[in-house]
């Protein structure tokens, strides 16, 4: 990786980045008396501080900050665009990941992360993610480790203690959002192997419709993040915040996105209670899909994943803290196409008793059976009336409230790497030939995704019956989950 980028310019990414900065403060000079209220008081990209974008407590921004003083922005992890760094860097983090992703969405997530501290990406494949194009691709940057659905993982998988134990059978023998669930909580614990051989201090479980937001770092450096927890404290959670789209036409959310759903985790309970109604916007519940957040946890002997939200441990109870202003941004349902990419993933039949089968939250359940028994256009009537935010009124008083916040940062990144050649630089650099080996495991994974012997629900019917809990701390996994609504209001009085 660390050739890729011998031509490149580091300043020439600094002047997009400014370029870009100086755009967003140009514009919010001249609000429109309605929309003044606009909330970016937690977006680090308002403030450059010493050198880089750090969090604020004001809703304006000042073009002298933007572009005063040393003229120049630093971001800690670039290293002359060769992001080659390894043993040096402390604490090592890693994040791991189950995708079916293009590499338009790959890509910008690995790099983004990069940017703010992440050295290392554990990426199981399938789909378009595990295509030769994206391999070649993915397999060439340092510190991306792609591993395919291949017979062998699926056997070793098959093997793992987890089906012989109790806190995971919940999910065993049923399809679709049920069968992902336990594939990732598989994935996570073949990836904590990896971690250990790879000397990392901590890992995170990550989707790639998810970006980290270090808010509250001076760097916006999720290293710093993790560096200033406790030694006590085993995992730590980010709460997750909900892209809340204004178009029905997106096509690259990171790039896109900018307004976000706060989470109840970092609201007061006046404010969310108060406004529960209007920021459901009439769906079943406050997000869309989950609210439970991501956690960290640090690699320790007897570490186990808790369901793909949370982790735990085969022999003590985890020290866990939640962090009250770093968030994980999940980009959910961010494009109209979302609705029939997620049904047609799924061999499910839109009957009540199939899709409560099939999915755990209200909101997905909904989705399909729009996806699968309406007309384009009825779809795309559905998608407005309950995902895009077209009431400017309801928008700008929420934003007032703090529900919703504006959040810059990871756009102005993205579109910075773009335009300074980065993603571009990769794609034309990513080695033109295959290893035997590696196309040895492209086939076997081809063949594992058409085979129905290696099928997670077959193992769960089968293994399910004989389960026994070995765990000497017993803990049922922690699957998506709501925030609380209404009816839970007297349990937070």
């Amino acid at each position: 990786m660390s050739g890729h980028f011998t031509g490149l310019r580091p300043t020439i990414f600094f002047t997009f980045l400014l370029l870009s900065l100086g755009l967003i403060a140009f514009f919010l000079q001249f609000p429109d008396p309605k929309t003044r209220f606009t909330d970016t008081k937690d977006d680090p990209v308002t403030k450059m501080g010493s050198g880089l974008p750090g969090p604020v407590r004001s809703s304006s921004v000042d073009c002298a900050g933007l572009l005063g003083q040393s003229g120049k922005v630093s971001f800690p992890y670039f290293r002359n665009w060769k992001f080659d760094f390894g043993s040096d860097l402390s604490p090592k983090i890693s994040i791991t990941s189950t995708t079916s992703g293009g590499i338009e969405q790959i890509l910008p997530w690995i790099f983004y992360h990069k940017v703010i501290g992440i050295s290392n990406f554990f990426l199981f494949v399938e789909g378009n993610a595990a295509s030769v194009a994206t391999y070649k691709v993915l397999q060439s940057i340092k510190g991306v480790k792609i591993i395919h659905r291949t017979r062998d993982l699926e056997e070793q998988q098959a093997n793992s203690r987890i089906w012989n134990e109790t806190w995971l059978e919940a999910f065993f023998s049923k399809p679709c959002n049920y069968e992902l669930f336990v594939k990732q909580t598989l994935n996570m614990e073949t990836s904590i192997i990896m971690a250990r051989e790879a000397e990392m201090d901590w890992i995170i479980h990550l989707d790639t419709d998810e970006l980290m937001y270090p808010a509250g770092s001076q760097e916006y450096s999720v290293r710093e993040l993790l560096s200033d927890v406790p030694e006590d404290v085993d995992t730590v959670v980010f709460p997750n915040y909900e892209s809340s789209v204004e178009r029905d036409d997106i096509k690259e959310p990171f790039s896109e996105v900018t307004m976000f759903k706060k989470n109840f985790d970092h609201l007061s309970k006046e404010t969310y209670f108060g406004y529960y109604n209007e920021a459901s916007q009439g769906n079943p519940n406050y997000f869309l899909t989950y609210g439970n957040g991501k956690s960290a946890a640090r690699v320790q002997d007897h570490l186990r994943p808790n369901g793909a939200h949370r982790w735990h441990n085969y022999v003590k109870n985890l020290n866990e803290i939640k962090f009250d202003e770093a968030a994980v941004l999940h980009y959910t349902y961010s494009k109209f196409s979302d609705l029939t990419s997620r049904r047609d993933r799924c061999g499910c039949k839109p009957t009540r008793e199939d899709i409560e089968r099939c999915f755990m939250l209200d909101f997905d359940r909904n989705a399909f059976v729009i996806a699968s028994t309406s007309t384009e256009e009825e779809m795309l009537d559905w998608y407005r009336d309950h995902v895009v935010w077209t009431d400017k009124e309801l928008k700008l008083k929420l934003l007032k409230r703090g529900i919703l916040t504006r959040i810059y940062t990871p756009t102005v990144i993205i579109q910075s790497l773009k335009e300074s050649g980065v993603f571009s630089s990769v794609i034309a650099s990513a080695q033109t030939n295959i290893s035997d080996s590696d196309k040895k495991n492209l086939m076997s994974s081809e063949n594992v995704n058409k085979s129905s012997n290696y099928n997670l629900r077959k193992i769960g019917e089968d293994r399910g019956r004989k389960v026994l809990e070995f765990s000497a701390v017993n803990s049922h996994a922690v699957p998506p989950q709501s925030l609380p609504g209404l009816n839970d209001i007297h349990l937070h009085i």
